[in-house]
């Protein structure tokens, strides 16, 4: 979950309740609040009607003051004009793939990585087709990042499978690297997910021009490829960080 995120929704709830009833409602910036709220993707289309044609605290109170006279009834009114809002934002909690992500990479000086996952988390819903070339890309910077730092070359124009097969060889994730069938299956099944997610963002990314009639992508469809992008790239991070793959101790 953006705790960040949760806590501006929050805070703008606890404020207005406190604003409209009289009590302690602090010293919240309400328009940097609201501000912030709705310009993004994520959570502009949840924002309470109300905020949106409230542009200033004096509005807000001019709303409220005429549509309730007992403060009880201003409270569970806001309350409930808030709970979708600050749902959804916890329902972005119960992917722990995103959470995964996000806790990694704090620890990976990787910025491109970084930008690119914050573009993900803001167009998985508003924007599926960009949600799905930004997975594809941010693992081949992932596997870039890999053979970047273990001073293994590649050609500028390699593609994502083979990309991937480079970094799995150097990280002993090849399926031909194992004798036991089970391991094969796995790595082999990695392997077939890259090279699905090149075809799915060549069929439903933003990455070409489509035809009349082309197929478009709803959010389940970024969602696919959002978690099957960010689980291969956390597999491989984590499986670099733990083998101690650095330049220092492989090239020393």
């Amino acid at each position: 979950m953006d705790q960040e995120l949760y806590k501006k929704a929050e805070d703008l709830q606890n404020y207005l309740v406190g604003y409209a009833t009289s009590d302690n409602y602090g010293s919240y910036d309400y328009q940097e609040l609201r501000t912030a709220l709705l310009s993004n993707p994520i959570t502009k289309d949840l924002v309470p009607n109300f905020v949106k044609k409230s542009r200033d605290i004096g509005q807000f109170w001019a709303f409220i003051k005429h549509k309730f006279a007992h403060y009880q009834e201003r409270r569970t009114f806001l309350w409930d004009e808030f709970r979708p809002l600050l749902e959804k934002i916890e329902t972005l909690a119960e992917n722990p793939v995103s959470e995964s992500m996000e806790s990694t990479l704090k620890n990976i000086d990787i910025e491109n990585v970084k930008s690119i996952w914050m573009k993900i988390t803001k167009r998985r819903e508003e924007d599926p087709e960009g949600a799905i070339t930004a997975a594809r890309s941010m693992l081949e910077s992932v596997c870039k990042y890999i053979l970047d730092e273990m001073n293994i070359t590649y050609s500028n124009k390699i593609d994502l499978p083979e990309l991937y097969k480079m970094v799995a060889k150097n990280l002993n994730l090849a399926p031909d690297q194992y004798t036991e069938e089970i391991f094969k299956q796995i790595l082999g099944g990695v392997q077939s997910v890259v090279q699905g997610l090149g075809a799915l963002r060549n069929k439903l990314g933003d990455a070409h021009g489509k035809g009349k009639g082309g197929p478009k992508p709803n959010s389940r469809h970024a969602e696919l490829a959002i978690n099957m992008a960010g689980s291969i790239s956390l597999f491989l991070l984590e499986t670099f960080n733990a083998r101690g793959l650095n330049k220092k101790e492989v090239f020393e």
